[in-house]
């Protein structure tokens, strides 16, 4: 029997009591407040999410925008083929994970089993192509290329077929247009990966990426995605919780992609990349007597740009490749050959990314940076066949002597040795090796001005500045490179690279008088690329402003209005002007009619006198390697501009092709005689038409063109070879005398 007293005993009780009402309280307190969040205060919210469990979206991919040519052709667009796709959410949830449903469609297609499923694994870091590189949770595409009996097959044994859709899709066609690749130019696509998908539109209003959506990778693909791409369509279908369809939530239909219109015109495209590949061709013929077997040309690349407007007519890049082949998927056999070193890596736009030493085409600029640290125009120099500079010997290219010329005659016979003298003498103005505080450095600082070291601008991805080798860069490399340089000096060889890194660990921020004189012949460290050079030439063509290269020209919605223009845009202008651009505008011209150049255009089927060219030639050197070829021209109308890699010299390499391109472009033929009929670009070509604040366009009320000259139609502004007189915009006369492109 207890010992504790009933009062003790009771008492405890309703303390316990109380702990338990003061629980249960708390309990149904907190059980309240929960049901308040979330049937009051974010009922609505949960709601949307419950309602929205019932709600399954079917994506309807919008149709993308078409890539056309300066004349409406189209350079990228859309056809209708059967695709069948896969579905990997579906093949997991098989119990052997799918690979009896990719057996047997495999067996429908006629395609190894193991293509089949290599297709649809998910591509990592260790995962060779083919893979699939886009949202494990979209249809993966198998093929493209299924015939109607096969797309029967699948859709007849639906149960055989769990996840396998067969149906119509618009996929990515590159035409060829006029025979014309432009593969660099136009890039490709590939799908979305899953953290580019978005469930949003982004912070610039555009529309949310969804799973089936495919993303420019390169060119202008690339570019203007965001034009062409369009929005896909959405229709949300309301299920049951068996996942049976039981209504209609709303759809959004798809919208397709806008159109851009490019400056390219792809019958010139079509000449430029075949004669870029023929002079590539020729000189493998030629025989090297410095390396003792045959040029290789290994790669190349040539721009040709209009010089009024900076638009670029074509561009060619070699070794090149066919952008058909990423549509649908790349297969492994295809990826590796593209991003491989046996076929030198042909997804690099050599015209953009290309960069090497430009030779004696930099004597334009050597020659302007001499004036304007005061050295006579019209004074004379010493052209021996070579001159010793700091303990070596710096030579003319076959040891060529020409006595006291002028600058013009050095610029004509590029005498080597004329600007070694001049960029000597200057460097010794500014300090030599201990340069004053306040040295100008007019050869580096007239570069600059000239755009070299700096991008272009221009409207294609991946493009690179080149490298303007001044004191700021030479410092900035010795301190990346010191260390290394060091080292290897410390090993105490005796071979060349040795020898070179004892005297870099020594001094190598030191800006030498060698350093100064391979600048000024375009040697040395400096680096350019092809579009550079044309960007500089047509500025001498023009009268001396640097325009900022550009491929689109308008983007126009598929119903033919007019979307957003891409007017050209001047980015300043280079120093030589006035008497300076007249005398380097005779200088080049003479290239053309007696100095290096004229071999290959004196009595080789050009119209002397008719059409006024100018040119200027380099050779450039390269260590380990053959020479570069290089030669920068340019008409009253445009510039075209070739190089090839170990392609030998700046002539002898690019000569007879880029007076091929000018033969085509004016109508020349092999005799030199021009037929307008046979140009290719002979009368003058309409732009987009301007318009008024009302959408209405503007109609010039003066203007004046060729009998037979083709406008495009207002009303279906893609649609070429329409009837003389339709107006979009005055044309004027062009400097050539009516054989060029008119600009609107």
């Amino acid at each position: 029997m207890s010992n504790i007293p009933e009062t003790g005993r009771t008492r405890r009780v309703t303390i316990r009591l109380v702990v338990l009402q003061v629980l249960v309280l708390s309990l149904l307190a907190t059980l309240g407040g929960r049901l308040w969040y979330l049937q009051i205060r974010n009922g609505k919210e949960f709601s949307e999410k419950a309602q929205g469990n019932h709600v399954r979206e079917v994506v309807e991919p919008a149709v993308r925008g078409e890539i056309l040519d300066a004349s409406g052709r189209i350079l990228a667009g859309n056809e209708t083929k059967l695709v069948v796709s896969v579905s990997r959410t579906a093949l997991l949830q098989q119990k052997d994970k799918g690979k009896a449903v990719l057996t047997r469609l495999a067996d429908v297609l006629g395609v190894p089993a193991d293509e089949v499923r290599n297709k649809v694994r998910l591509c990592d870091a260790k995962t060779p192509q083919p893979c699939w590189n886009g949202s494990p949770y979209q249809p993966i595409p198998v093929t493209q290329q299924a015939t109607t009996q096969q797309a029967m097959q699948i859709m007849e044994r639906r149960e055989d077929f769990p996840g396998v859709t067969a149906q119509p899709t618009a996929l990515r066609r590159y035409t060829n247009a006029e025979g014309a690749s432009a593969a660099q130019i136009l890039g490709y696509l590939s799908p979305v990966t899953d953290e580019e998908v978005t469930k949003t539109a982004d912070k610039a209003g555009r529309e949310r990426r969804l799973p089936s959506d495919q993303i420019g990778r390169a060119g202008l693909e690339s570019v203007y995605d965001d034009d062409l791409r369009g929005t896909t369509g959405v229709d949300r279908l309301e299920v049951d919780n068996l996942g049976r369809v039981i209504g209609s939530a709303g759809n959004t239909p798809a919208q397709s992609g806008n159109n851009l219109v490019t400056s390219i015109d792809a019958r010139v495209q079509k000449v430029v990349e075949d004669q870029l590949a023929q002079a590539m061709a020729d000189a493998r013929k030629v025989y090297d007597k410095e390396t003792s077997r045959n040029y290789i040309a290994d790669s190349g690349a040539a721009v040709v740009m209009d010089v009024h407007t900076g638009r670029i007519v074509a561009m060619a890049s070699a070794p090149t490749y066919d952008p058909n082949l990423w549509v649908g998927g790349i297969s492994a056999k295809d990826y590796e050959s593209l991003n491989s070193k046996d076929s030198n890596y042909p997804l690099i736009n050599r015209a953009i990314q290309g960069q090497s030493a430009p030779g004696s085409t930099f004597k334009v600029i050597s020659t302007t940076a001499a004036v304007q640290a005061g050295y006579d125009l019209n004074g004379r120099y010493p052209c021996p066949k070579s001159l010793v500079i700091g303990g070596r010997e710096f030579k003319n290219f076959e040891s060529e002597q020409f006595g006291d010329i002028t600058l013009e005659k050095a610029l004509e016979v590029s005498c080597d040795t004329v600007f070694y003298g001049l960029a000597y003498d200057q460097w010794m103005k500014d300090g030599g090796l201990k340069p004053k505080k306040d040295a100008p450095d007019w050869f580096f600082r007239t570069a600059h001005e000239f755009g070299l070291g700096a991008k272009t601008g221009v409207d294609l991805p991946g493009e690179v500045a080149g490298r303007v080798p001044d004191r700021q860069w030479k410092q900035a490399y010795y301190d990346a490179m010191k260390d290394s340089w060091c080292a290897q000096a410390a090993k105490g060889g005796h071979e060349y690279d040795d020898e070179i890194a004892r005297e870099n660990c020594a001094d190598g921020n030191q800006m030498r008088a060698g350093d100064m004189v391979n600048f000024a012949i375009g040697q040395g460290d400096t680096l350019v690329t092809p579009l550079q050079m044309a960007r500089i030439y047509s500025a001498l063509a023009n009268g001396g402003t640097l325009y900022r290269p550009t491929i689109g020209k308008a983007v126009v919605s598929p119903d033919g209005t007019l979307v957003r223009d891409i007017a050209p845009h001047e980015d300043g202008k280079i120093p030589a002007q006035g008497k300076l651009l007249e005398y380097i505008d005779q200088a080049t011209a003479g290239v053309i009619t007696s100095g290096t150049a004229a071999w290959k255009f004196t009595g080789a089927g050009w119209p002397q006198g008719k059409i006024e060219l100018h040119a200027k030639t380099g050779t450039a050197e390269v260590m380990g390697k053959q020479t570069t070829s290089w030669l920068t021209t340019y008409s009253n109308d445009y510039a075209v501009v070739m190089t090839i890699s170990q392609g030998g010299t700046g002539s002898g390499g690019s000569g007879d092709s880029v007076r091929r391109i000018y033969q085509a472009l004016y109508g020349v033929d092999d005799k030199g005689t021009i037929d307008n009929g046979k140009a290719l670009l002979p009368k003058p070509q309409a732009e987009l038409p301007k318009f008024n604040p009302d959408g209405t366009a503007i109609v010039p009320t003066t203007f004046s063109y060729e009998p037979g000259a083709t406008f495009l139609d207002p009303a279906r502004p893609f649609q070429a070879d329409q009837p003389a007189g339709v107006l979009l915009a005055a044309v004027e006369p062009t400097r050539g005398g009516g054989y060029g492109r008119s600009r609107a």
